[in-house]
């Protein structure tokens, strides 16, 4: 009897202490990540784009089994709030997980606001902390084309859509990735890219420029209007926002010191690391870019590598970007490709 008493007693005490229902939370790795992704993100962001800080900048994290909406208003009654956190700067909901755990994507998720809906470090294609941060300074800025006015009446302007409202029509567009000459056209067009990237000098530079605006026009023509809408599109898009992934982080590397607890955490990799990086897997890629097996991925080195050379033909280049919207060949000197 007085045994029964005594496993009672502790029964009791263990249930006092342990509530049976619990909300989860997030594991302080993830917080101290998603908190430098934050911190760094508004300490370049205008640096860098123009009024970019006017871009939400909100969260869907996901673990293995739960998601958590962070600097975004409560959507609906599947979230509970788990209180507000200091580090991350936000009231934290929580529901089950619905979306796949290596997400890395921004989109309307709930509202009208873009979301960026990302996994763990550990459960995405990055792996480890400094990359995931600057991949979700990517996925940031597609937070700020997506919210620019009338970003989404001029996208459906493009005619491509089909109808679908969905967005995954830039994923089934059927551009013809498999057409052998295309892909022929496509690699000697990127090999000329790639002359201009690397020639040294103004005049050797304006020489390997004119060469490739011509073929890339001529590549454009070929293709087809929509097909040029297209990949105009997913340059514009895609590959400047790959360029902006580069370019915060070499912002980053100059003007902004990792914080303590990011700094100390053991994957941790500096910001000039990551630059450098980047820039090297970029131009790696763009040297063996392949239309057929690379689908729609070719667009972002491609277009990455057209920002870094537009950088050196028109700094300015990027104040017409919004405004001259899904053509960044427009922003090349000595007239318009198409």
């Amino acid at each position: 009897m007085r045994r029964n008493t005594f496993i009672g007693a502790v029964f009791l005490v263990v249930a006092a202490a342990v509530p049976l229902f619990a909300d989860p939370t997030i594991a302080n790795i993830d917080r101290i990540r998603i908190a430098e992704a934050f911190r760094i993100g508004e300490k370049v962001q205008n640096k860098l784009w123009a009024n970019w800080s006017d871009a939400p900048f909100a969260m869907d994290f996901i673990t293995d089994d739960y998601e958590f909406l962070i600097r975004h208003p409560k959507p609906n009654d599947e979230f509970r709030s788990i209180g507000y956190d200091k580090l991350l700067k936000s009231e934290v909901f929580w529901r089950p997980r619905k979306f796949k755990k290596d997400f890395l994507a921004t989109f309307p998720a709930f509202s009208a606001t873009p979301v960026i809906v990302a996994g763990k470090a550990e459960n995405t294609t990055d792996k480890t902390s400094t990359r995931w941060l600057f991949v979700i300074l990517h996925e940031h800025f597609h937070q700020l084309q997506y919210s620019r006015p009338g970003y989404f009446d001029d996208v459906n302007a493009l005619g491509l859509t089909g109808g679908d409202t969905s967005g995954m029509w830039q994923l089934n567009f059927p551009f013809p990735y498999e057409d052998k000459k295309a892909a022929a056209d496509f690699r000697a067009l990127t090999d000329r890219l790639l002359t201009v990237y690397e020639a040294k000098g103004r005049a050797q530079q304006r020489a390997k420029l004119s060469e490739y605006l011509a073929s890339r026009q001529r590549f454009f023509d070929a293709l087809g209007a929509d097909n040029a809408k297209y990949a105009s599109f997913q340059i514009w898009q895609e590959g400047i926002a790959r360029y902006t992934q580069y370019r915060t982080a070499a912002i980053a590397s100059r003007k902004v010191r990792p914080s303590m607890e990011f700094s100390r955490l053991a994957d941790f990799t500096p910001f000039q690391a990551e630059t450098d990086r980047l820039l090297t897997t970029t131009i790696s890629e763009l040297k063996q870019l392949d239309l057929t097996n690379w689908g729609r991925t070719v667009f972002y080195p491609f277009g990455a590598t057209e920002g870094l050379v537009l950088d050196r033909v028109d700094k300015n280049w990027r104040k017409r970007y919004f405004s001259d919207k899904f053509a960044i060949e427009k922003f090349y000197p000595r007239g318009k490709t198409k």
